[in-house]
């Protein structure tokens, strides 16, 4: 298989998700992957947007770990947060996982995610060094 070419998924041990999707994708070079703040059983953590934005990074840092990869690898986040007053949280805990030269980012309030009691989501593009 020409795996530069062709998309392949990240084996994670994230909970299995019941839609039809993958935590982690990889296709010539780039790591595409959405994040969202659940624990090993799959529920959304409580504790407020601070829990959640630390597991949403958890969890993403285990994915690119899965791929061979770290946060150094990471290139664009698209962060999506359910109140405005909720970005100044995610900055805090997104400053101590990033350092510069930091990865391109836009932050947008959403009326919604797709599940009612999640606050944040992260939509990221990393690099990824294609398997042997």
């Amino acid at each position: 298989m020409n795996t530069s070419t062709k998309k392949y998924p990240v084996k994670t041990a994230l909970f299995a998700s019941k839609a039809p999707l993958e935590w982690a994708i990889v296709n010539n070079g780039t790591l595409y992957t959405a994040q969202i703040p659940i624990d090993d059983t799959g529920a959304v953590v409580e504790g407020g947007i601070e829990a959640q934005t630390r597991q949403t990074f958890d969890n993403l840092i285990h994915t690119l770990e899965c791929a061979g990869e770290s946060l150094d690898s990471v290139l664009q986040v698209l962060i999506y947060v359910t109140d405005r007053e909720y970005l100044k949280t995610v900055n805090q805990v997104y400053a101590e996982y990033f350092e510069a030269p930091y990865p391109n980012r836009a932050a947008m309030v959403v009326a919604g995610l797709a599940r009612e009691e999640m606050l944040v989501e992260f939509v990221v593009y990393a690099s990824a060094n294609q398997p042997e």
